[in-house]
């Protein structure tokens, strides 16, 4: 095999360590707290440690894990201060660009439409009975909203900062009103584009995103 082969194999290998190790992170299956070690993941996973020491590399650059001088890594825990921090940060952006998308009439509000509907469809008397399939849907949504900005630069802000685990599985969070509240919005939102109206969208996007921040606030004190 060639060095070039050599290269690739253990890129595609690191990338799908990475890939599989942050999903455990996102999805909550590994604990903030908990320590992780290269062993251990590359048998799970079924590669080397080299792959599985890249991909720590990277969570670790992303703010995902912490590194400790001869102990390791270990999942980042999330508090209080964090998700004031990243919704303050959201509250920002994300209605601009909200309002950056229906200015431009950039964003397939159908595939909005669609993807907002299937998600009504996973929510029975208040309660999701999919959490990951409608966490995975609701991703979709507000990344499809941000891309239709045209700023790719706040997309991939925002993208860094959504995809936490903290607001990750927002829903995991919500009470059956603040629920119903959440979807509701999703189609205020998508009647804002339709319209192209900015001030419209920028505000609804702000009531979801505040919404949203005392939902999870509220729980994480309880």
């Amino acid at each position: 095999m060639s060095d070039t082969a050599y290269e690739q194999d253990g890129r595609h290998a690191a990338d799908h360590a990475y890939r599989l190790i942050r999903d455990e992170i996102l999805s909550g299956r590994r604990a903030g707290g908990e320590w992780l070690r290269e062993g251990e993941l590359a048998d799970s996973i079924g590669v080397s440690r080299t792959p599985v020491r890249e991909a720590l590399r990277r969570l670790t650059a992303e703010g995902l894990l912490i590194y400790e001088r001869h102990r390791g890594v270990q999942v980042k825990r999330w508090d209080i201060a964090d998700l004031d921090e990243i919704f303050s940060l959201r509250m920002v952006l994300e209605p601009w660009g909200c309002s950056l998308a229906a200015e431009r009439a950039t964003v397939d509000v159908d595939r909005l439409e669609e993807l907002a509907c299937a998600m009504d469809a996973l929510v029975a008397n208040g309660q999701p009975t999919d959490l990951d399939e409608l966490t995975d849907l609701n991703n979709r949504f507000h990344r499809a909203i941000l891309e239709g900005s045209g700023n790719n630069r706040l997309a991939a802000v925002l993208a860094s900062v959504v995809q936490l685990p903290i607001v990750w599985r927002t829903f995991a969070h919500y009470r059956p009103e603040a629920l119903r509240r959440s979807l509701a919005h999703h189609h205020e939102l998508i009647a804002a584009l339709r319209a192209r109206d900015a001030d419209w969208a920028q505000s609804v996007m702000c009531s979801h995103i505040k919404s949203a921040w005392h939902s999870i606030r509220e729980q994480s004190q309880a």
